[in-house]
């Protein structure tokens, strides 16, 4: 029995060994992995990695992040869901942008509805994360090839849980904040990358940054708006101890039940 809350965490991008294990699943909340990354992309060692217009592959650690791994997981955690990140910002350590550029809409919807359901079917995944960052079409084919993407997905899935995960950029914003405002209905949470802001970010700015995404995403605050913070690496950002105090204090306030951590 959960209390309402939600944690989510991702998980399997930088190939350093980590499995679900390491992980300790609180049994009081909701407890969300999500998989880092799929994506349609053409990888080998021989060649440039290639687009592969929406027939997505996993590209997280599935050595240590395999099928049996998660289905063990979740028999062990009643509470667990794990879900797949579209996209990223780079094709594992390749450096070539994970770019959203399809060659058409209907094409693309096409291919990543029949890659995604067999991924969904194969690893028993509860859900689908939309994090492109780089993009290679307009705002239009954008958001009709993501929303349509998900309104068919939750058609063929009716019980998963899809997100998207946008942060503070002038191009980044201009392309999620038009996809929310006509797909909301089929998007489940919002994993806003608020462990982007500079690491002066307090308490009050915090708060401050958050309310300005709920303006960006109207309907969002408190119950699809996640805060969230970044642990490892964290050079330049929000450390996770401001992360944690700047959702504490949106607690406080009964703006928040969630909380999404980049591991």
């Amino acid at each position: 029995m959960t209390n309402g809350y939600l944690f989510r965490e991702y998980i399997g991008a930088q190939f350093t060994g980590v499995r679900f294990s390491d992980v300790p699943v609180n049994t009081g909340v909701s407890f969300h992995f999500i998989l880092a990354f799929a994506i349609d992309y053409l990888a080998s060692q021989q060649s440039k990695p290639t687009p592969t217009n929406g027939v997505f592959k996993p590209f997280w650690d599935t050595a240590n992040l395999s099928a049996a791994a998660m289905a063990a997981t979740k028999a062990a955690h009643p509470n667990l869901s794990i879900m797949v990140s579209l996209g990223g910002a780079t094709v594992q350590n390749t450096g070539v942008n994970a770019t959203y550029a399809p060659t058409s809409v209907d094409s693309w919807v096409a291919n990543a509805v029949s890659s995604l359901s067999t991924m969904i079917n194969q690893y028993g995944l509860d859900g689908v994360d939309v994090d492109y960052e780089h993009f290679g079409t307009d705002v239009d084919t954008f958001v009709e090839g993501i929303g349509r993407l998900l309104t068919q997905l939750k058609a063929r899935f009716p019980n998963i849980r899809t997100s998207i995960a946008p942060y503070e950029h002038p191009v980044n914003q201009k392309y999620y904040q038009p996809l929310w405002r006509k797909y909301s209905g089929v998007i489940d949470y919002i994993n806003f990358q608020f462990y982007g802001y500079g690491a002066n970010t307090n308490v009050q700015y915090y708060v401050k940054f958050y309310d300005e995404q709920a303006r960006n995403y109207p309907g969002s605050g408190g119950t699809k708006l996640l805060a969230s913070f970044k642990t490892g690496d964290v050079t330049g950002l929000l450390s996770p101890d401001q992360g944690i105090s700047g959702a504490k204090e949106l607690q406080r306030h009964m703006y928040l039940s969630f909380l999404s951590i980049q591991f």
